[in-house]
């Protein structure tokens, strides 16, 4: 703003609608209580073989030493990612860059804390959206929309949809009510 220049808020009738509502969300986290401690939690997580197990998207996956191929589906839509592990730190956080054709697409992750409830640990997935900058970006986004048939601008919540169903399925696999 600038000096000398005052813009009162809006009231609430004449509020635009939340950004929230047409924003681009870059970045989602969700979180859940598993029964087992972080250092046996991990090792579940970083298997990436088991992702197919929990993701609702991920139907195989071809580990090549610390990257890995995953294969998705949703609906009718299909597509591959190419993904490189870019955190193991067991017991900790275990992450992995996502990359289409090259393009970089996004950053998965998990961070593992102790929980109150003893045995137990608050496991946090988390997505970053790397999809900002250029001609790669709007590549990445028309890619994104024909192999997902999701717009990028809708990414992020239908990732917080699949988040919960990961979480509650991972919770599931280590012993918890799904």
């Amino acid at each position: 703003m600038k000096p000398g220049k005052h813009h009162p808020e809006p009231t609430p009738e004449s509020a635009p609608e939340p950004a929230a509502s047409t924003a681009r969300v870059w970045e989602i986290e969700e979180s859940l209580t598993v029964p087992l401690a972080p250092e046996a939690v991990y090792p579940i997580v970083a298997d990436v073989r088991r992702m197919k197990d929990w993701s609702p998207e991920v139907f195989a996956v071809r580990p090549l030493g610390r990257s890995f191929v995953g294969f998705n589906r949703r609906g009718p839509w299909v597509w591959f990612t190419v993904c490189r592990i870019m955190t193991a730190d067991p017991g900790r956080e275990f992450a992995f860059d996502v990359t289409s054709f090259g393009l970089p697409i996004a950053r998965w992750g998990y961070r593992f804390a102790p929980a109150e409830e003893g045995a137990a640990t608050l496991v946090t997935e988390y997505w970053i959206d790397r999809r900002r900058d250029g001609w790669r970006r709007r590549i990445a986004e028309i890619l994104g929309l024909v192999f997902t048939g999701t717009p990028a601008a809708r990414r992020a919540e239908r990732n917080r949809a699949g988040m919960r169903t990961t979480l509650l399925r991972l919770r599931a696999a280590c012993g918890g009510a799904p």
